[in-house]
């Protein structure tokens, strides 16, 4: 074997994970040519592999030196001439079987190691099947597709991770569109907060904010009571001892038991409560609690001031001034004298700090695709959740992006919160369904994750929803992939239940250590590469993968919109100056509206 062009040297030192090679001083040259291969020896990153009978042991290089790593103090001398190999042990493959992750079998002192070339390499990746998608080349090798499970790599959720300008919006479009292009049954809701990945995807269906095709809606009523009551009046779960908080969730679930008759079928009146996703007038209940706080009555005491003895104003024409709700139009009533005389004012002051607050909330523009969701208004509305869901998760087509664009930042974490608490729902409450939930299987991506998936954000509604995602959804069917170029950023829950690491270039040592030390898979050596990747270049660890690699993703077209402006050719034009070309801008940050 050593005759052989393959051979590097022998084995000197064993541990349970690495083993050290003295690289033989016969090797003709530190870049041989095989099979009109140039394979350069002691690349950190490549493998080697080492036999030792019908059981072939596979590693790779984490570090090249000219002294072994351990030598006693009266060998402590410089050895010129050798060259020292740090390999860590990946996996096994034993006969015709195929290679596997893990030791069985650890090699022993003076067993000879080999370079892997290119036949070596198709044995240990294998061949594209049903269960795999491709996702790139081999960074050593042009002909070498690397393929993944796709079961582990959407089930055993994944991250794209990688700083900017490093082809991370390149590397979820290869991934996303290996999916779709390979399973006709697939299904993703890509959320995207930038507006990225339409141009990108022709075919899906894109739901924006203010579109004239496809409107993104958000009910405010998916929210549970908790959420609802901080969305709407500030008021924290932790206030439960209050009697004002305690009425609200009263009055919100008698709100919702009135609308048990619905679209998608009737509701049990006894099963609903506050949290139940059902419709309701939002502008009602600001009505309502304006009418008992400002209504005066003839009758002092509190139990007696009811709607039979309230002292409605009254116009010319004689008819009561009761406002309207949808126009936020208040109640005018009576007013009441200074001393113990009718009409006496409302005792009912329990909304006081809730009402005012309430009507500022309606008022926003900012909510309005939350307020006025089109046909998911209210009860009486033409449509229900069952087509919110068949619009989002059982249309057409395969891919469904919400475009999140048109929202304000401000508002992002709650939409991005409704959006996963609602698909999570319907694949847990669906898990049994022959067309959905573990039937048929969801991949939700997350764009931008680090911005409402921060760990030391403890109020956060996507983050709550998202971690649940991450520790359960599995279960139910749903699989989960985060894209950041800040995982030292990202809930450290989301990064516990990641199998699956794609890591382009990372600069910041914060965000490396976080991939080393997230890593299913003890490959320092390959992290520790991270800062030097080629655009476009990624390592890959995990579950999904049978070896973790060093691969290249194709450049893809049409492309997202994420690339960096062209600088050079826009400061090369003249532009014409005039602050009329600002105006339809300044209208825009107003109206915080796209």
């Amino acid at each position: 074997m050593k005759s052989d062009i393959t051979y590097l040297g022998k084995i000197i030192r064993v541990d349970s994970s690495t083993v050290e090679v003295e690289v033989s001083d016969d090797i003709p040259s530190a870049a041989p040519i095989i099979n009109g291969r140039l394979y350069k020896i002691g690349q950190i990153g490549t493998f080697v592999k080492m036999p030792m009978g019908n059981i072939t042991t596979y590693g790779i290089v984490s570090s090249v030196s000219n002294t072994p790593s351990k030598l006693e103090d009266n060998q402590a001398r410089q050895i010129f001439g050798s060259r020292f190999l740090s390999v860590q042990l990946v996996g096994e493959k034993i006969g015709d079987d195929d290679f596997e992750k893990g030791i069985g079998t650890y090699p022993t002192i003076n067993d000879e190691v080999h370079l892997v070339i290119e036949n070596d390499l198709f044995d240990i990746y294998g061949e594209k099947d049903a269960g795999s998608i491709e996702i790139g080349k081999h960074s050593s090798s042009d002909n070498l597709s690397v393929y993944v499970d796709t079961h582990k790599l959407i089930l055993r959720h994944c991250a794209i991770l990688g700083s900017t300008g490093s082809g991370k919006s390149n590397t979820t479009v290869s991934i996303l569109k290996a999916v779709l292009s390979d399973y006709h049954g697939s299904r993703v809701i890509l959320v995207d907060p930038h507006g990225e990945y339409s141009s990108a995807f022709p075919d899906s269906k894109v739901f924006k904010i203010n579109d004239s095709t496809n409107q993104l809606y958000i009910p405010f009523w998916l929210m549970n009571f908790d959420e609802l009551a901080f969305f709407l009046v500030g008021a924290k779960p932790t206030d439960d001892q209050r009697p004002e908080y305690r009425l609200l969730r009263e009055w919100i679930t008698n709100y919702k038991k009135k609308n048990y008759q619905l679209k998608s079928g009737d509701v049990n009146q006894d099963f609903i409560t506050a949290d139940s996703p059902i419709p309701f007038n939002a502008r009602k209940l600001w009505y309502d609690m304006n009418w008992w706080l400002n209504a005066t009555f003839s009758e002092s005491p509190k139990d007696k001031q009811t709607e039979d003895n309230v002292q409605l104003l009254k116009d010319k024409e004689g008819k009561p001034k009761d406002g309207n709700y949808d126009e936020l139009k208040a109640a005018e009533f009576e007013p009441y004298p200074m001393g113990n005389n009718a009409p006496y004012k409302s005792k009912h002051q329990d909304f006081y700090s809730y009402e005012k607050k309430l009507l500022s909330r309606l008022k926003d523009s900012r909510f309005d695709f939350m307020f006025h969701p089109g046909d998911y208004k209210d009860e009486s509305s033409s449509k229900d959740l069952h087509n919110l869901l068949n619009d989002w998760i059982g249309s057409v087509s395969k891919l469904v992006i919400l475009d999140l664009s048109g929202i304000p930042f401000e508002v992002l974490d709650i939409a991005i919160g409704l959006i996963t608490r609602f698909v999570y729902d319907s694949m847990f409450w669906g898990r049994n369904e022959t067309y959905t939930g573990k039937n048929r299987p969801l991949l939700i991506a997350y764009e931008e994750a680090h911005t409402y998936l921060n760990k030391n954000d403890h109020n956060s509604y996507s983050k709550n929803a998202v971690e649940r995602i991450f520790k359960e959804g599995r279960k139910f069917g749903i699989g989960a992939l985060v894209i950041s170029q800040r995982p030292s950023e990202i809930s450290e829950t989301v990064l516990a239940q990641i199998g699956t690491f794609i890591s382009l270039r990372l600069t910041n040592s914060g965000d490396q250590s976080i991939v080393k030390s997230s890593s299913p898979d003890n490959l320092n050596s390959l992290i520790d590469l991270l800062p030097s990747l080629r655009i476009g270049e990624a390592v890959i660890v995990g579950e999904s993968i049978n070896i973790p690699s060093r691969i290249r993703v194709k450049l893809n077209n049409p492309r997202p919109t994420s690339e960096d402006p062209k600088l050079v050719e826009c400061w090369s034009k003249e532009h014409a100056t005039s602050d009329e070309n600002y105006k339809s801008v300044v209208v825009k940050i107003r109206e915080q509206k796209v």
